[in-house]
C-alpha cells in the first residue's frame, strides 16, 4: 500500500471514530503507522484544544501548535511563555496591539453566541506584507446531567495586504461531540379482555 493511500486510510478512520476519544484513537493509530508517515499524520489531525492558566494574569487561555514554541505556550493575555522561554517568538508591537483588540472582541462574541466557554486569538508575521492568525473557541457542555459535549473550533486566517486591497484566506475546523442520555418511560395500563369468541 502506498504512503498516500495509507495516510488517507488513517485520516478516514480518524474521521469516523468518536471525536471525544481522538487522543486515545490517534495514539493507537500512531503505534501502527510507519515512522516516515508520522509527521504527515500528526499535522493533518486536529486535536481537541487544551486549557492553560496564564501565570501572570491567572486567566485561562487555549493552547495549540500556533502559540507553541518548543514545550512552552504563549499566553494571549500577558504575551509571555509558560514555562518561561527567553527567546520565544512574539508578534511585532503593531500585531500585538491587534492581537489584544482581537482577543477583547472575540471574548464578547463568544459570550454573546456561545454563552460561556474560552476563546484565544494569536497573530504572527509571515513577511512584510503578510500576517496570519488563529481564533480558538472551546465550549464544554455544562449544567445538565443528561447532556454532555464539547465544541472546539479552530479558525486560521492569512491576510496578504497591499496599498489598495487585502486578500484573506480562512480555514476553519470544528470538532463537536454530544452525548445525550437515554430516556425510558414506563406506564402501566389495565385493559379488559373479552374472552367471548364468536365462531363463524
Amino acid at each position: 500500500m502506498g504512503d498516500n493511500v495509507t495516510l488517507d486510510c488513517c485520516l478516514d478512520l480518524m474521521r469516523r471514530l468518536p471525536p471525544q476519544n481522538i487522543e486515545k484513537n490517534l495514539s493507537a493509530i500512531v503505534d501502527l503507522t510507519p515512522q516516515d508517515m508520522l509527521q504527515d499524520l500528526l499535522s493533518a489531525v486536529d486535536q481537541p484544544l487544551k486549557i492553560a492558566i496564564c501565570s501572570a494574569t491567572k486567566r485561562q487561555y487555549l493552547v495549540c501548535d500556533y502559540n507553541r514554541d518548543g514545550d512552552s505556550y504563549r499566553s494571549p493575555w500577558s504575551n509571555t511563555y509558560d514555562p518561561p522561554l527567553d527567546d520565544g517568538t512574539v508578534p511585532t508591537e503593531a500585531l500585538r496591539k491587534l492581537e489584544i483588540r482581537c482577543n477583547a472582541a472575540f471574548e464578547q462574541y463568544r459570550e454573546m453566541y456561545f454563552e460561556g466557554g474560552i476563546s484565544s486569538c494569536y497573530i504572527w508575521d509571515i513577511d512584510e506584507k503578510t500576517f496570519a492568525g488563529v481564533l480558538l473557541i472551546k465550549k464544554a457542555g455544562e449544567g445538565s446531567d443528561k447532556i454532555k459535549g464539547c465544541w472546539d473550533s479552530i479558525h486560521v486566517f492569512e491576510i496578504i495586504s497591499s496599498k489598495k486591497e487585502a486578500k484573506y484566506k480562512l480555514t476553519s475546523t470544528v470538532m463537536l461531540w454530544l452525548q445525550v442520555g437515554s430516556m425510558f418511560q414506563y406506564r402501566p395500563t389495565n385493559c379488559l379482555v373479552n374472552y367471548n369468541w364468536v365462531e363463524v
